[in-house]
Order: structure tokens, then C-alpha cells, then sequence
């Protein structure tokens, strides 16, 4: 078998059912993500709620996030391998959308702090200008530590690295220990600055939510609940770019496509199917558009389909 060939060693995995029911989650998540995306671009009310449009930015990372490493993930286990530059263009992008979510998920925690704690000063902070400017600055910020590790690779990676035949991973950045230490400072250092801004966040609409009374108070405890679930959005986010670091001491052992499978579900998969359960079921307005126009409009179509 030839050098560059797609299969490493001539072994080819066997699909089993671990693969199936992953194939079927990743598509029913998928799916999910869809009809909510869909329902978001359906209501032009949406496109002027600063949660709205925060939501439908952490819906479209997370789909990205879970198409390609699901790709990457398949690729993986059978042992297909690819050229060392396409890896890295598509790695630049996953790396990227991995910041993208948490970093989006602590700007959907500042509004909800704007909302509850500063509601006079809600419309002037979250004005639709406003909200374009968010999103550069979320894709701004969340492509620091990406430009980090690629910069640190290409000044330690030889020119022919870049035409040899690979299986596509994010551990195969790391050439020397310090670059996983400087991978590690970075996301480090953006999580505590995370953490520290979701704590703040949460201690001062428990303070609004304890002094409130009727409608407010409800309204303040479902703020206090959206921030706790962001919160553990965050830590599994964060336990999601460690797992890298765990599988490079298991790359070399048989072992290493059963923990790539469990930090998968678990690491990748779960946060993801948070962010329809946080907006797309528990804030009421959306539900109710999920509804009104993505069963109702499916439901019609079929009706016409049979009248023809």
C-alpha cells in the first residue's frame, strides 16, 4: 500500500453500534437545531431581541461544531486519513466555533444582567446596532486563542509536514509540551475571565430576584435559572477543550477511540442539546413561535401535498 494512502496500516473499523446510535443523536440534534434556526429567521420580531440573536448565533456554532466533528470524528475511527493543510483549514474553523459558543453564552449571561439588573438601560445596550457589533466582537475575541496555537504549530512545523497524510485530530497541533502550555494559559485565562463575569452576573439577579415581588420576582428567578444552566454550559465547554490533552496520552493505546467516543457524547454532544432546552423549550415567546411556524407550517405543506 502506497504512503499516501487513505487507510493506515490496510485496517479497516467495522461500523458498530456505538457508531449507529451516535450517527442517530448527531442527526436528531441536528434536526432540532434546524426547525429552531428556522423559527428564528421566520419571525423578523427575533432580529431586534438581543436573546434571540444570541441564541441563534450559539444554535449556528453548535450545529457547525457538531457537523464537523462528527466528520472528523468518523474520519477517525476508520482511519481515513487526509492531507496536514486541509486538517488545519478545518481544524482553524471547529477551533474557532469551540470559543464562539462559551463566549457567546457569557454575552447571553451580560444581557441577562442588563435586563434584570439595569432595565432602563436594556434598550439603549441592546440596540440593534449594538448587536451587530456583539458578534464581531464575539468572533473577534473567540479567534485569539485559535490564532495562538496555529501560530505556535506553524513556527515549529516543517514546510513538508503540510503535504503528509494524517488522521485529522486537534492533538496533532501540539508538536512540543509548551505548545500544549501556551493552548492551555490561553483557554485557561478566558474561562476564569468567564467564570468570574457569570458569578458576578448571578450574585446581583439574586440580589434583584430576593428584593422583587410579583411578576418581577418570577422573572428575576427565571434569569437566576437561565444563568445557572449557562454556567453549566460553560463547564462542560471547558471540560470539552481539555479533552484534547486527554487524548494525547492515550493516542498510542487501544484504548483511545473508546475515550475519543466518551468525551464525544459527553463533551460535545450534551452541551449542545442545552441550548435548545435553555431557550427553545423554556422561554415561552419562542416555544410558542417553534410551534406556530415549524409544525404548523410542516403540517400545511403536507395537507397541500395530499390535496394535489
Amino acid at each position: 500500500m502506497e504512503d499516501n494512502s487513505s487507510w493506515v496500516g490496510g485496517e479497516v473499523r467495522q461500523i458498530n453500534d456505538r457508531v449507529i446510535s451516535l450517527q442517530l443523536l448527531v442527526m436528531m440534534f441536528l434536526g432540532i437545531n434546524f426547525l429552531l434556526i428556522l423559527t428564528f429567521f421566520k419571525k423578523k420580531s427575533f432580529y431586534t431581541i438581543a436573546r434571540y440573536i444570541l441564541f441563534a448565533v450559539t444554535l449556528l456554532s453548535d450545529s457547525l461544531i457538531l457537523l464537523i466533528s462528527n466528520i472528523l470524528f468518523l474520519l477517525a475511527y476508520f482511519n481515513f486519513t487526509i492531507q496536514v493543510w486541509l486538517c488545519i483549514s478545518i481544524s482553524m474553523v471547529l477551533l474557532l466555533y469551540l470559543m464562539v459558543t462559551p463566549v457567546t453564552l457569557t454575552a447571553m449571561t451580560l444581557e441577562r444582567y442588563v435586563a434584570i439588573c439595569m432595565p432602563l438601560r436594556h434598550a439603549e445596550l441592546c440596540s440593534q446596532r449594538i448587536h451587530v457589533h456583539s458578534i464581531l466582537i464575539i468572533h473577534g475575541l473567540s479567534s485569539l486563542p485559535c490564532i495562538a496555537v496555529f501560530s505556535s504549530f506553524f513556527a515549529s512545523a516543517s514546510l513538508s509536514l503540510y503535504k503528509q497524510h494524517t488522521i485529522c485530530t486537534l492533538q496533532m497541533y501540539i508538536l512540543h509540551r509548551w505548545q500544549g502550555h501556551i493552548r492551555s494559559t490561553v483557554q485557561q485565562f478566558y474561562f476564569f475571565i468567564m467564570v468570574i463575569i457569570i458569578v458576578f452576573c448571578y450574585v446581583k439577579i439574586m440580589k434583584v430576584a430576593k428584593m422583587a415581588s410579583g411578576d418581577d420576582k418570577k422573572s428575576s428567578q427565571k434569569g437566576l435559572r437561565t444563568v445557572i444552566l449557562h454556567g453549566f454550559q460553560l463547564l462542560l465547554c471547558l471540560i470539552q477543550l481539555w479533552t484534547p490533552f486527554i487524548e494525547i496520552y492515550v493516542y498510542q493505546i487501544n484504548v483511545f477511540f473508546d475515550v475519543r467516543f466518551f468525551n464525544y457524547v459527553l463533551f460535545y454532544l450534551t452541551p449542545k442539546c442545552l441550548s435548545p432546552l435553555i431557550y427553545g423549550l423554556r422561554d415561552d415567546i419562542f416555544f410558542h413561535a417553534l410551534k406556530n411556524y415549524a409544525f404548523f407550517d410542516l403540517y400545511k405543506k403536507s395537507i397541500s401535498q395530499a390535496h394535489q
